[in-house]
């Protein structure tokens, strides 16, 4: 059964709703969702992230979704990936952890949703660049195409974006893309 599960990883930039988008999924596929690993790290954080925070997200984000995995119900819904601390230590450090690096091509998705930045910036204090958000959309373009990911933008507000994500993933499951 586990061969047959579907991983669809919602990602994209700061504030485009991936935390919400990722529940709403998992509610519509009735099956689990990973959480971001690194939003519950960060909280815990009292000054910005080092390097070896950025390891352990990266090594908390792949055991949260291991743990999970074995409760999805046909797709496991991944509220983004280890990608970001790629895309954030390349744009905090100017490099990555070599870990991240190696896991990178070994590490796969059926589907990834990026979301798009229509939606207005939500102040939050874990949020850094809210004027980088366009910066941000290429990045995840350019990091999605360096894998070969298939991947789908979804853009709209409120139901039409959920609308969005839905016939995404029906198409993966019902075409397998």
């Amino acid at each position: 059964m586990k061969s047959e599960i579907k991983k669809i990883a919602i990602v994209g930039p700061e504030s485009t709703g991936k935390s919400t988008m990722s529940a709403y999924l998992a509610q519509h596929y009735n099956t689990v969702w990973v959480p971001e690993y690194a939003r519950e790290y960060c909280e815990n954080l009292t000054e910005a992230p080092t390097w070896q925070d950025e390891i352990n997200m990266f090594k908390g984000q792949l055991a949260i979704e291991k743990e999970l995995a074995p409760k999805a119900n046909r797709i496991l819904i991944c509220d983004t990936t280890f990608i970001t601390v790629k895309i954030w230590s390349d744009q905090m450090f100017g490099q990555s952890p070599q870990e991240v690096l190696d896991e990178l091509p070994k590490h796969t998705y059926d589907l990834y949703l990026l979301l798009n930045i229509d939606l207005p910036w939500q102040d939050d204090p874990l949020r850094d660049f809210p004027t980088m958000r366009e910066h941000f959309m290429e990045v995840w373009h350019k990091e999605l195409e360096a894998i070969n990911a298939r991947y789908v933008v979804i853009k709209g507000v409120g139901e039409v974006r959920y609308q969005n994500a839905v016939s995404a993933i029906d198409n993966c499951l019902n075409h397998d893309f």
